[in-house]
């Protein structure tokens, strides 16, 4: 009964929160400029997760300039985790989350670069969108995996959107997502997989105790050296090491 409560109680401040951060999208924030933006971004991130009762850990940093950043994808909160610690990251996203509530319209208006995964030859346009904003000076993340995972495991990385980052002769950098709950290493209240609806999850959440998000920042890696096949089964590999570092 408690955990309903707490539930009930986190939901509600979310709901104010998206509100809040609609109206201030809606009414202002076109007129801010580039750091300002993105110091909202980072604010608004934060809070979501303080309301949701999630505490967030950062290890390392984002790199500084224009570049593509590659994570493993666990839930939704994923690209509020990782705006949390770097507000600069331009998201590459499935267009299906255009459907969510309240927030597919946040996250259009953040500058989200959307894929119709339907079309095998969309990908090829978001490549080159996401080559030109890395030009540009942007920094550009996206999910290889293409799909949520229960997070021990790393699904295979999908190869094409790497592409971009080996046109554009831009560093990669892996980043590393992990939700933990006390007794678990990986939090089952994040998972996000299969049937499970946006609502389901956001409840699971909600109604979670001790729920945590680390987000790692590894060392970029340089992109020119490899094909985009070898590049996708390296940058895996790393967050896979990083994931489940042997034990001793």
């Amino acid at each position: 009964m408690m955990r309903t409560l707490v539930g009930v109680a986190r939901l509600l401040r979310v709901l104010g929160h998206l509100l809040h951060g609609m109206a201030i999208v809606a009414l202002s924030f076109k007129r801010l400029g580039l750091n300002e933006r993105q110091a909202r971004v980072q604010g608004w991130s934060a809070a979501l997760l303080r309301h949701l009762g999630v505490q967030l850990t950062v290890i390392g940093q984002a790199q500084p300039h224009a570049g593509l950043l590659v994570a493993n994808h666990v839930s939704w909160l994923d690209i509020t985790a990782i705006h949390s610690a770097c507000p600069r990251a331009r998201f590459v996203s499935k267009a299906d989350v255009l459907k969510w509530p309240l927030l597919g319209w946040l996250i259009r208006q953040g500058g989200t670069l959307f894929i119709e995964r339907e079309r095998k030859r969309d990908a090829m346009r978001v490549v080159h969108e996401m080559a030109a904003a890395m030009q540009a000076g942007d920094l550009v993340a996206v999910f290889p995996e293409g799909t949520t995972g229960e997070g021990p495991q790393v699904l295979p990385f999908h190869a094409n959107l790497l592409q971009a980052a080996i046109a554009a002769r831009m560093p990669v950098q892996p980043v590393v997502l992990r939700y933990r709950q006390p007794g678990q290493p990986f939090a089952e209240a994040a998972v996000y997989v299969g049937e499970t609806s946006l609502a389901q999850s956001l409840w699971w959440i909600a109604c979670a105790r001790g729920l945590a998000v680390e987000v790692c920042f590894l060392p970029p890696e340089d992109a020119t050296s490899l094909d985009r096949r070898a590049l996708a089964e390296r940058l895996r590999a790393t967050i896979q090491a990083t994931l489940t570092p042997p034990v001793v």
